[in-house]
Formats: structure tokens, C-alpha cells, sequence
């Protein structure tokens, strides 16, 4: 008897670490077949975590403009929706106001003239109701709707539920019959309106997850959503994970009889001003005298491809050392076609393991570290000369993740570089309210991979 199988789904690299080097995959009865973009050297790597039985590439996807604009049209109406229903303008700062062509110009401009006509959320969801209409005119649907009977999938998984493509997938998936899930694939992506797809389960990180689900699209069924967790958590759990710290120490050049302060980039769009933050840290431990008791470690984001960072890190080469993320990444260099190898999940863990504390501009980072009862540091002051002008620190705290928040002393504010010294040197453990968020927002995250697995066998 022919076996079932699970279509997965990986629409770009960065769902590989999260999904397929964690136990999700693992010992699974079912034929496991790839359904992807990627390039050869990527499939090895996936092979050597997951037994992978057959592997299909997604046929090419030309978005028609008629599919665009209502994309789009939509994505500003739920943002417009989003703002009212939570009291926060950060949201619309995740639509682009500022077009650099003409033709965009036009485009955009048309979309935003629209929007106002489309307030009431029962016209949002007819434009919804055009938008799946529209994309099943596209030869893409066809084209993937014939690979979808020929394979027969018991159920599509899908690792990142915004990717343009996996909206044509899942419609043609539905159509046949074939039972679809995806997760939400990071805890801000809810209120950013940027949800391709519709599916018959929505694999959610937390109760708090499922309560903004509910909120942003109501007309999703409450027994559509389950609380999985996410698997990107389990890994600190395993000790196998951590790379023996005399190795650490060495491949790094780190001080044993130092402590470490761990600095943790946010990418260029994010946090413009890093690298001045990080000239802070470093001079003000340097006038302090205090390079003798401390070094920084620093890891870049991942996709951060400037060198924004190389003039800092040169004048303060004996105070900074790099750990730079052991990601792959293609020719494009861009961020959907990079994903981490399995020794960056070992160097990430190892990072927050011997690092004292984490300092970085309102990153997930946080989250990672109190895996081990590592507090975090917020910067939360602008620099003087700006690297862009009408960014502000005050504007990431505003965005609507950071409300889950359940007291603000879950972090160290770092409100100038005044207090550098007496905030990055506090040694101790997270706070009571840093356990309680990490609680919120990571929830089930122990038991994330056997939760997903349960669900997809229930097909």
C-alpha cells in the first residue's frame, strides 16, 4: 500500500532552521516530499537533517497586475482596519509611502486613493473574495494543480504563510481537496497584514498568537487555529547543542577571565544607527577602564550583507570580537534566499550560553537568552548625527509586539550612553517579568515540534 504523504512547502531559506533541522520531520511515516526553490547545495544540506523521499520545483510565478494591485489594496485596508481595531499608528509604517519610480509612484498612489472606499471589513473580505478569484486565473495555479494530483498529498505544510507564490498553492491545493497548513512564522507578522494564504490549520506560537489571529482575521474558524509553539526554541533544550566552551573561546578569541557582553544587530532597514550603539558600548567601556573585566561579543544580523560595521570593529579589534553567522547565501543576496547551516543554531546557542548579557534594539535576541536566564539590554535613545533622519528608537518600541509585553522591567532600558556602563554591567538573571513574557509569547515552545507532527498526521 502506496504511503501518505506531506507536501512541504518552503516557499524561501528561512523557515529550513526553524522546520527541518528541528525533530518536526524526524522518524515520520509519511513520504516527505520538498516542494521548493532552492539550489542543489541547499537540498544536500536539507537532506543531511531530514529524509527527504522526492523533491518538486515550484514552477515560476509571474504576479498579473490585476493580483497585485488587490494584493496590495488589501494589505493597506487591513492596515487602515488594524490600526482602529488595536490604537496604533506604528502599523502603517509597514506600508512603503515612498515609491522611487514613477510608474510605482502611480501604482501606489492609485491604491492609496482606493483604500478610504474600503473601510468596512465586509468589503475587505470581497476584495479577498476577488483576489483568490484572480489568482486562480494565473497559469500558475493550473501548472500546480497538476503537480498536486500527480503527487496527491495528503496535506501541504508551509513555512512562512506571507510568500507571494504559496497564495496559488494553497488555492489550488483547496480546490482539490488536499488539507493545508501553515504557521505564522514570526511573533510580529500578525498585524503587518501580510497573510498570503488561507488554510484549513493555522499552527500558532501561543494563546497570545491565537487571540491576535482572531482579532486581525475574525472570519478565520476558532477551530482552524491550534497553539503548536515554535520549534526554534527546542534546540536550547539540548545540550548536544553547545559548542564545549574551550572550543568556543578559541575559535573566537575570547577571554575565559572576561566576561562577555553579547551585541546583537538588527538589519539596516530596523536599526539604521548600530553601529554607532556599538562604538557607545565600546568607548564608554574603554574610558571606564573596564576592558580588563569585559569583552563584546558581536553577531551580526544575518542579513546584513553592508559593512557598516568593519570601522568599529577595526578600532576596537582587542575589546570586540565577531561571531559572524553561519549562514549560506546565494549569488542575489537577498533575505529570502539565505538560510542558516545547522553550526550557526549550535553558535547561536553558544553565544547566549557563555555571553552574560545581550544588548540590541528591541530584537528577538531577548527571547534567545532567556533560554539560558540572560537578561537583555534595550537601547532606547537616539545618536545625534543620525544615519536617517526621521528614524527613531521610539518608533520600534511603539510596534504592535512589543504590547505583549507585561511590564516594562521585562528588559534593561539603555535610555543614554550615559548609563552604558552601569546598565551593560549589571550582572543577574532575567527578571520575573522577562520569564512571564518569554511565557507569553513562547508558550508551548517545549513540546513545538511533536504538536506540528501530531497535526500533520491527522491526515
Amino acid at each position: 500500500m502506496e504511503k501518505d504523504k506531506i507536501l512541504l512547502l518552503f516557499p524561501d531559506g528561512v523557515g529550513i532552521r526553524n522546520y527541518l533541522y528541528a525533530d518536526v520531520f524526524k522518524d515520520m511515516k509519511e513520504d516527505l516530499v520538498l516542494f521548493h526553490n532552492f539550489d542543489p547545495e541547499t537540498v544536500t544540506a536539507i537532506k543531511d537533517n531530514v529524509l527527504i523521499d522526492d523533491e518538486i520545483t515550484i514552477p515560476a510565478y509571474k504576479e498579473s497586475a490585476k493580483e497585485k494591485f488587490l494584493r496590495e489594496l488589501i494589505c493597506l485596508c487591513r492596515l487602515y482596519h488594524n490600526t482602529q481595531k488595536v490604537k496604533n499608528t506604528s502599523l502603517l509604517t509597514n506600508w512603503n509611502w515612498n515609491q522611487n519610480t514613477f510608474s510605482k509612484k502611480v501604482f501606489y498612489k492609485l491604491i492609496e486613493a482606493a483604500a478610504p472606499f474600503f473601510k468596512k471589513y465586509s468589503n475587505i473580505l470581497k476584495l479577498e473574495k476577488h483576489y483568490q478569484k484572480a489568482i486562480r486565473q494565473n497559469v500558475f495555479y493550473d501548472e500546480v494543480k497538476e503537480i498536486l494530483k500527480k503527487v496527491q498529498p495528503s496535506v501541504v505544510f508551509c513555512s512562512h504563510q506571507r510568500a507571494l507564490k504559496v497564495a496559488g498553492i494553497f488555492a489550488a491545493a483547496t480546490d482539490l481537496g488536499i488539507k493545508t497548513a501553515t504557521v505564522i512564522y514570526s511573533w510580529d507578522n500578525l498585524p503587518k497584514a501580510r497573510m498570503a494564504l488561507r488554510a484549513d490549520h493555522y499552527l500558532v506560537w501561543s494563546d497570545y498568537m491565537k487571540a491576535e489571529l482572531q482579532l486581525y482575521y475574525p472570519e478565520i474558524p476558532v477551530k482552524s487555529i491550534a497553539v503548536t509553539g515554535t520549534p526554534q526554541f527546542e534546540f536550547y533544550a539540548d545540550e548536544k547543542n553547545r559548542i564545549d566552551k574551550g572550543t568556543f573561546y578559541k575559535r573566537y578569541n575570547l577571554d575565559p577571565n572576561k566576561k562577555i557582553i553579547c551585541f546583537s544587530g538588527d538589519d539596516t532597514k530596523t536599526s539604521p544607527d548600530d553601529p554607532a550603539y556599538l562604538n557607545d558600548i565600546a568607548e564608554e567601556l574603554t574610558k571606564a577602564s573596564l576592558q580588563d573585566e569585559y569583552q563584546i561579543l558581536f553577531r551580526r544580523c544575518p542579513v546584513d550583507f553592508s559593512g557598516r560595521y568593519d570601522a568599529v570593529v577595526k578600532k576596537y579589534k582587542d575589546l570586540i570580537k565577531e561571531a559572524a553567522p553561519l549562514w549560506y547565501f546565494n549569488i542575489a543576496n537577498e533575505w529570502n534566499t539565505v538560510y542558516p547551516s545547522i553550526e550557526d543554531v549550535k553558535l547561536l546557542i553558544s553565544s547566549a550560553f557563555y555571553s552574560d548579557i545581550v544588548v540590541n534594539v528591541g530584537s528577538t535576541m531577548a527571547f534567545d537568552f532567556a533560554m539560558f536566564d540572560k537578561p537583555c539590554v534595550f537601547i532606547n535613545y537616539d545618536q545625534q548625527e543620525k544615519k536617517v533622519k526621521d528614524w527613531s528608537v521610539n518608533m520600534i518600541y511603539q510596534f504592535q509586539h512589543f504590547k505583549s509585553m507585561p511590564d516594562k522591567s521585562a528588559v534593561i532600558w539603555l535610555n543614554s550612553k550615559q548609563e552604558i556602563v552601569e546598565k551593560v554591567t549589571l550582572q543577574k538573571n532575567c527578571s520575573p517579568a522577562m520569564i512571564e513574557w518569554k511565557n507569553i509569547v513562547l508558550e508551548e515552545y517545549q513540546n513545538a515540534s511533536l504538536k506540528i507532527k501530531q497535526i500533520l498526521k491527522a491526515h
